[in-house]
């Protein structure tokens, strides 16, 4: 495959998409287009394809003769500090299995049984799950709608934490409702986690996946003190989509959390494959020209969507995400029932995230994927609009 084929997003085969194996687009049946789970439809970045190919020759798939303790770490320092002006230290770096992986360890370990869980929903599911399934209290701090874009509603987080809350779990940017924190929002939060003696977990995967005018900082980033209560755990996987390689980094902002982390043996924890490894140094390394390409495809898109349900969709609400290829559509005005995910899935043959499974804030909305070509969103889009036109002829 050459550099140029990868970089024509809008020329995506809607029947070689359907050979693809993984849950996207099997789950579904064939009369469904997938928009829900967050991975691209796109061809992978050509210095990615190259060094999986080059394995595939030689039939490479042996085990690995270490998980790279220097290459990775290495890669990683260097683009924090190219993109982003962070300094981590190489010394305080894990790789693991993926980010999921790192939040339920760090749960694990970083509370007991009982602690509360500070959790700012909507938010990517496994956030929640993690904290039900490890038996901690959820402190919910939503989010609220501004006139454009989700707030943090500071006092009413602070009012939410007590002294059994040990762990904050950050999500930035944010999914799903793309917002990009600002620094003195993050500020603020670092006061708080200060004042309250919290460890943060920062998931900050779509970090690569920011628009113009937006910034994304490291919340490890904005002071030594913040640094060394942070574990900020991120992946080239969802900018590059490569998610099923399963490769993860945790960067532990302090010598403390991670040998706390380190409690769980890394044979627990699983291994790394190798095919993971050399895919995350050839996208970090060699692959920004795609994701520049990548993003300002995305950009279209994301427009795309905003126009279109403000001049399409009555009764849905959408902010114009800062960050990731998602739409957070608030549907609740138009009582969908039993859910906007699956009247959707149901009368527009569309599969959408449910807004639920986001927390409670999430009732009545979907999450809808554009990280696929301008024609197949356009479909997606347009069988929504006639869905809603039916039900409103009915």
């Amino acid at each position: 495959m050459s550099d140029a084929a990868a970089l024509n997003f809008d020329r995506l085969d809607l029947a070689t998409l359907r050979r693809r194996r993984g849950e996207k687009w099997q789950l579904y049946g064939p009369e469904v287009l997938p928009a829900w789970v967050a991975e691209m439809d796109y061809p992978i970045a050509a210095p990615v394809h190259r060094v999986l190919a080059s394995a595939l020759e030689i039939d490479d798939l042996g085990y690995p003769l270490d998980i790279q303790p220097d290459a990775i770490p290495a890669a990683f320092v260097e683009r924090m500090e190219s993109r982003f002006g962070w300094h981590p230290d190489p010394r305080g770096i894990e790789v693991l299995t993926d980010v999921v992986q790192g939040i339920y360890v760090a749960i694990d370990q970083y509370s007991v049984k009982g602690d509360g869980v500070v959790v700012q929903t909507p938010v990517y599911a496994p956030f929640l799950i993690a904290v039900r399934e490890l038996e901690r209290r959820l402190v919910e701090a939503p989010l609220v709608a501004g006139a454009s874009r989700y707030e943090i509603e500071f006092d009413a987080l602070r009012a939410a934490i007590d002294p059994s809350t040990r762990v904050f779990l950050l999500c930035n940017p944010q999914n799903p409702t793309g917002r990009v924190f600002e620094r003195h929002e993050l500020e603020a939060l670092a006061e708080i986690v200060l004042a309250h003696d919290l460890v943060v977990v920062s998931d900050e995967i779509h970090a690569d996946l920011v628009y113009a005018g937006r910034k994304h900082i490291p919340f490890a980033s904005l002071a030594p003190e913040v640094e060394a209560r942070t574990l900020t755990l991120t992946s080239a996987t969802k900018a590059f989509n490569i998610p099923g390689l399963r490769c993860g980094i945790a960067h532990f902002g302090s010598e403390d959390l991670r040998q706390r982390f380190l409690r769980v043996p890394r044979h627990v924890r699983g291994g790394i494959g190798s095919l993971g490894q050399v895919a995350t140094l050839a996208a970090w390394r060699e692959g920004q020209p795609w994701l520049e390409a990548v993003v300002a495809y995305l950009d279209g898109n994301r427009r795309s969507v905003a126009r279109f349900v403000a001049s399409h969709l009555p009764g849905v609400r959408s902010f114009e995400p800062e960050a990731t290829f998602l739409a957070w559509l608030d549907c609740r005005a138009l009582e969908l029932a039993p859910s906007p995910q699956k009247f959707f899935l149901d009368h527009a043959r569309v599969a959408l995230s449910d807004g639920a499974v986001f927390g409670t804030p999430g009732r009545g909305f979907a999450r809808l994927n554009f990280a696929t070509s301008r024609p197949l969103l356009d479909e997606i889009l347009t069988r929504i609009e006639k869905s809603l036109r039916e039900r409103s002829a009915r």
